[in-house]
């Protein structure tokens, strides 16, 4: 079944790009970024900024990460694909990073959300750098927010993820 992803979630301000790979089938049911309540990513972010985002209408989530200067998109503008595991995607079409780069002119840095995310970061990167005619940007992988990640506990995902948010201001 041929889907359709999400709309990216930017802000002139933002520094830090975090992609995931493509939502999982209760995020496109809900038309939502990490809609699955087993999924760590919400979870995550209100350990690092101190504040609750989980109980926040979706609205007020997306703006606690632009305000705080986090843009949110996927690699894969769309894919075919049974269910809502990685490994079940076929036929991936890439996301246009050039344009991307325009709507957030202080980007700095690309934050991939699990291994199959981070397999694009070289086209990512260069897409990105190649719209700014800058160096291609710091580029890193974090540990998935999917519950199908369990071979790291919550604290050590928070560590990882707590060190690049640093690095770019974004605590």
């Amino acid at each position: 079944m041929k889907l359709a992803g999400l709309a990216p979630v930017l802000s002139p301000d933002a520094r830090l790009l975090l992609l995931g790979s493509f939502p999982g089938a209760r995020s496109l049911a809900e038309q939502r970024y990490y809609g699955h309540p087993q999924n760590q990513f919400w979870k995550i972010l209100s350990e690092l900024w101190q504040t609750d985002l989980v109980p926040l209408g979706y609205e007020a989530r997306l703006q606690a990460l632009r305000d705080r200067g986090l843009a949110l998109w996927d690699v894969y503008r769309s894919c075919e694909r049974e269910g809502s595991l990685d490994a079940a995607i076929r036929n991936p079409q890439l996301n246009d990073f050039a344009a991307l780069a325009e709507a957030c002119p202080r980007l700095e840095a690309v934050a991939h959300n699990g291994a199959e995310s981070f397999r694009h970061a070289p086209q990512v990167a260069a897409a990105l750098a190649a719209a700014d005619d800058a160096e291609p940007f710091p580029v890193y992988k974090l540990p998935s927010t999917s519950p199908a990640h369990a071979s790291w506990t919550f604290a050590q995902k928070c560590e990882v993820w707590r060190t690049v948010f640093r690095r770019h201001g974004l605590l």
